[in-house]
This record gives structure tokens, C-alpha cells and sequence, in this order.
């Protein structure tokens, strides 16, 4: 299998996502239940027919560049792929050394935003990527192995991880998370998302409360064409409540930045990720419950 993925990490970027956009289909195909969750929750974000077709072609492109990046030989950078958008922004947050915060939602290529940016800040401000590893063994090995690179460290989703992120804030470096990734249970509130109810993470607003760091948003929008892809950096929206307002008003001003970022690029989100899912003590339960009422 490594064999295999480090031989397509040498084909040309177009290969991969063409290959990538063959699997997207085959995934729609294949699986009623990933095809009624990504048509749900794109039509709950007010999506078209014509952009639900085109999401279903960009996530079997980003299942097919997460390989192509993670073994692509340190002799290729990304450097050549990449566009740059925003850069004074978190150029002034890097010379200000209070620390950052990358926020990125599952948009786009969002595994090659944090290498990029690992190859183009990483030897100033280094970072820290929070990651949930993976369930299978083989998986977790690998991932342990490609999430770290010159510049780029990963910090698992536990509370060792969260600690490893505070001390890297508190040095005056950068974490990057997914806020819009479920947390386990007891580390999110129930907030709105395009209109419903989603379990979303305090996490990224507490390291911002705790740290006094600074907070950007951060993505990797998809070229056309096998071209590379768009690095966009953007401060927020609207401003972090205060502590003072309570998580759920933070959580909400974090959802709402990830619909603006999503509202520009609609058809590179996965919306095939449960978003809308308990946390996984509460999910469990749930499967455990309706499982009991069909038999």
C-alpha cells in the first residue's frame, strides 16, 4: 500500500485529481447514505443542483491530493502550485510574535494549507496542526509520519494536544485546527450552522482567550485545470465575543466565519462530512438506541 501512494505522490497534479474526481463518482455511486448526507447538507446551505454535481468531483479530488501531498518527495516543494492571497495580514501577525491562530475549514485542499504554509512561514513562526488520529492502526502510523514536516508539527485531539498547542502559542508560534471538525463530548456547544443545529468546538476560541494571540482564517481553494491551488489568509469576519459572553456566543462567531469562507468557494466544501452528528459518546448512543428500535 505505501508503495502504491508514494508512486502516485510522482504523478502530475491533474493526474491526481482527475483520478480523484473518477472516486468522488464512484463514492456517489456506491454508498446511498454519503450520497443523501452531502445533498442534505448542501441544500441546507442553499446549494444548487449544478454545485452539488461539482462537490461530488471535488472531494474525490481532495481524497485523491491527501496521498500526493503526504509522500511527495521533500525534493518537490509546493512553492510552484501556489498562489498567494491575503499575505499582508498574517505577514503583520508574524512580525506582532504574539502567536496565531490558523483557522481552517474542510474546504478545498485543507491539508495542503497547512504545509504550505510550513514551507513558506514555517522556519519564522513554526506550526502546530491539531489532527484526530486515525482508528486503524496502519493509518495512525502514517499519519504520525507525514504530519511532520521542517516547520510543521502535529498535536493530537486530546488534551495532550491542546497543551502542546498552548505551549507553542505561549512561544509566540502558530496552531492551525478544523474548527468546524466535531469535538468529543464536553468540548463543544450546540450552535447554529447554516441554519442547524451543529456540536461545534470551544477549543478555538479559548486558545485565542487564553493566549491573547492572534486569530486568522486560513484556506486552500482548488485552480481549475491541474493549476495548484489559491492560499487565502483573512481575519475574521467579525471580532471574538469576550469571554465574558459565554461559549456559545464564541462558537457562533467561529461557525459564522467558516459560512463566509464557505460562501466563496461552495463546491470545494465536504459536504459529505457529518457534520450535523452528536459528539461520539452521545452518537454512540444514539446508533445503540436505533438499533434497539429495528430489531
Amino acid at each position: 500500500m505505501t508503495f502504491l501512494l508514494r508512486w502516485i505522490s510522482r504523478w502530475p497534479l491533474g493526474w491526481v485529481q482527475a483520478l480523484g474526481a473518477a472516486m468522488g463518482w464512484l463514492a456517489w455511486a456506491l454508498s446511498p447514505t454519503y450520497r443523501k448526507r452531502l445533498a442534505l447538507n448542501a441544500r441546507l446551505a442553499g446549494l444548487t443542483d449544478a454545485q452539488i454535481r461539482e462537490a461530488v468531483l471535488q472531494a474525490g479530488r481532495m481524497s485523491a491530493e491527501t496521498p500526493w501531498l503526504w509522500f511527495r518527495p521533500a525534493s518537490r516543494p509546493l512553492a510552484g502550485l501556489m498562489q498567494w492571497q491575503g499575505l499582508p495580514c498574517v505577514e503583520q501577525a508574524l512580525a506582532e510574535r504574539r502567536g496565531l491562530v490558523l483557522l481552517t475549514p474542510h474546504l478545498g485542499s485543507f491539508e495542503i494549507a497547512g504545509r504550505a504554509y510550513a514551507e513558506r512561514f514555517g522556519a519564522q513562526q513554526p506550526l502546530t496542526a491539531l489532527y484526530r488520529p486515525a482508528k486503524q492502526a496502519f493509518m495512525a502510523k502514517i499519519q504520525t509520519y507525514v504530519r511532520t514536516a521542517p516547520g510543521l508539527s502535529a498535536a493530537p485531539a486530546n488534551l495532550a494536544g491542546v497543551r502542546q498547542m498552548l505551549r507553542a502559542l505561549r512561544r509566540g508560534e502558530t496552531v492551525g485546527l478544523l474548527p468546524d471538525q466535531v469535538p468529543p463530548k464536553g468540548q463543544g456547544v450546540w450552535v447554529p450552522f447554516f441554519g442547524q443545529r451543529a456540536y461545534t468546538m470551544t477549543l478555538a476560541a479559548r486558545l485565542v482567550q487564553q493566549t491573547g494571540c492572534t486569530v486568522l482564517l486560513a484556506w486552500a481553494e482548488r485552480l481549475p485545470g491541474g493549476r495548484g491551488f489559491r492560499m487565502c489568509f483573512a481575519p475574521l469576519p467579525e471580532p471574538l465575543p469576550a469571554t465574558s459572553a459565554g461559549e456559545e456566543a464564541a462558537a457562533l462567531s467561529v461557525n459564522r466565519a467558516m459560512e463566509w469562507v464557505i460562501a466563496g468557494c461552495p463546491a470545494q466544501y465536504l459536504w459529505g462530512y457529518n457534520r450535523y452528528k452528536g459528539p461520539r459518546d452521545e452518537e454512540a448512543l444514539r446508533q445503540r438506541e436505533s438499533k434497539g428500535r429495528t430489531d
